[in-house]
């Protein structure tokens, strides 16, 4: 496994392959990441995954500097999983002094994560297709946790005719159903506890749709109320919606994507499911 830190090695290590799979990370890996990395190895000669904590998707009040961070572990997992690239360049490589553009893409970015966090999906946006420019994967493989990002990669590349395909694997559970996040490692003991709610609440309302209720705001109803259930959980917002353009629904006719973004003490997590069928691509 080659450990790369420049845009210049980065792009000399992919004249040398066919086709390459990219997993972008922010490091502090978990088998979420790890089952995306089986699956690009799976569908592609030689795998790539990125580990930069992308300083311009978060905001000012946000975790930048207590985000996790292990690179030693990371490139130990990675190494074992036979990724063949690591490409971790600092923020002065990525954003190198004089660097003032930014990616918008409009519509997808408005809405859900877009409103509570504004201007992150724009450091999102940018960062990515700076990785895809560098990296030149054949495949980027996301998680259907970030449901909402993913919508805007995939906006992002379509707009943009971006020689890349975008892949997204399912979400990763704990055994109680709590949803695989670097960000899990916040949660004391007793939120840990909780958190499991979360991925019931959405289950709940999963359990009414498939009970024959499409009234959309019914269905968040039913979100809200065993979320409601637990008064350590602030709830940013429960959402019913397209799951291409994700306005919120009035009713589920072919399919929606429910999701919630919830607050446990100083720790923030997210989670969805798709009703009526797969994700969309």
């Amino acid at each position: 496994m080659k450990v790369i830190h420049t845009v210049g090695e980065m792009r000399a290590a992919r004249a040398r392959v066919a086709d390459l799979g990219l997993v972008p990370t922010m490091g502090y890996l978990h088998a979420g990441h790890l089952s995306l990395v089986k699956r690009a190895k799976a569908e592609n000669t030689a795998v790539a995954a990125s580990i930069f904590v992308n300083p311009t998707q978060f905001g000012a009040n946000e975790d930048l500097s207590r985000y996790p961070r292990d690179l030693p572990r990371d490139l130990g997992l990675l190494e074992a999983a036979g990724v063949d690239f690591v490409f971790t360049p600092d923020a002065a490589e990525m954003y190198p002094p004089g660097f003032d553009t930014q990616i918008l893409v409009g519509g997808v970015t408005d809405r859900l994560e877009g409103a509570v966090r504004p201007g992150h999906f724009a450091g999102v946006a940018t960062v990515v297709a700076k990785l895809f420019n560098i990296v030149q994967p054949t495949r980027a493989y996301f998680g259907q946790k970030d449901a909402q990002q993913s919508v805007v990669i995939r906006k992002l590349v379509r707009d943009l005719d971006l020689p890349v395909e975008v892949v997204v694997a399912p979400t990763v559970r704990e055994a109680d159903g709590l949803a695989l996040s670097s960000r899990n490692s916040y949660l004391t003991a007793e939120e840990r506890a909780v958190a499991p709610v979360i991925f019931q609440a959405l289950s709940a309302a999963r359990a009414h749709f498939d009970a024959g209720e499409r009234d959309a705001e019914g269905l968040r109803q039913a979100v809200r109320r065993m979320l409601a259930e637990q008064p350590s959980l602030t709830v940013d917002y429960v959402s019913v919606a397209d799951p291409l353009t994700l306005r919120e629904l009035e009713a589920v006719d072919t399919g929606a994507l429910v999701s919630t973004a919830a607050r446990l003490g100083a720790t923030r997590l997210i989670d969805n499911l798709i009703l009526g069928g797969s994700a969309p691509r």
